[in-house]
């Protein structure tokens, strides 16, 4: 069991440092399949032993081993959040194809939080790369869910869609995207649960924001990490809150 554990770690840690690559490159519009990494400071070709997740960081104490730059620990923590959520998932669906996809699933959430939150855009690639291997991840996850992930496809970006369209600019074309492709992998009615903990968060965010002075009431907020929040919980637990809510409700 601890060896499973210790597998499915690695490979997410690993996973983690393509992430990186993602986050770092996509926004500049370069290659992530091509092109050596490098210190971002000097230049410098990176070696086996500088790009070992987790390990590199400590191992060289979180500097260029070649012009000492510090290294963001942004990349461990990537590394290390995307290893953890690999062994979430293995605890809650074990050897099966709902685990790969949540974990894929939980890559692209990993690499848009990131991107939308320092850059403002979530990359089109993302969410085709996302779309192109949640399709026959899910309809491998079970029988039916082919089908009520495209409903929830269509049904989360046609309500994202009219939400732009009615605050005529108030939410981007990335959140759209993003709002239906996680309607893809959550399925119905899970993606209710994960949109009303989006505009939860969000809306909580987004009050202590303006009440600290850090943003204005015009000012804009990506939303792309709220959509990743509320994916998560509802990958988790959406079966538990709507079971929840039918008890109370009487439903």
């Amino acid at each position: 069991m601890y060896f499973d554990e210790m597998i499915v770690f690695i490979l997410g840690a690993c996973i983690g440092s393509f992430l990186n690559v993602c986050i770092y490159r996509l926004p500049k519009e370069q290659s992530v399949a091509f092109g050596p990494s490098h210190c971002p400071g000097c230049g410098q070709r990176l070696g086996v032993l500088d790009l070992v997740p987790l390990f590199s960081y400590v191992f060289l104490k979180g500097r260029c081993r070649y012009c000492g730059r510090k290294i963001s620990a942004r990349y461990p923590l990537v590394e290390l959040i995307t290893a953890a959520f690999f062994v979430t998932a293995y605890h809650f669906w074990g050897w099966q194809w709902q685990t790969v996809s949540m974990w894929v699933f939980f890559a692209v959430l990993i690499t848009v939080s990131l991107i939308d939150y320092r850059y403002k855009i979530i990359p089109d690639e993302i969410i085709i790369a996302g779309c192109v291997l949640g399709l026959p991840l899910v309809f491998l996850s079970g029988s039916g869910k082919l089908a009520g992930g495209l409903i929830s496809f269509f049904a989360a970006g046609l309500l994202f869609l009219s939400i732009a369209l009615l605050s005529k600019g108030g939410m981007g074309g990335g959140d759209i995207k993003l709002s239906a492709l996680i309607g893809l992998y959550l399925g119905w009615p899970n993606i209710i649960v994960a949109l009303f903990i989006s505009f939860l968060f969000g809306g909580i965010a987004g009050i202590a924001l303006i009440a600290l002075g850090r943003k204005g009431r015009k000012d804009a907020v990506p939303f792309g990490p709220y959509l990743a929040i509320g994916g998560v919980v509802a990958a988790f637990y959406a079966d538990r809150i709507i079971s929840w809510y039918r008890c109370i409700s009487g439903l």
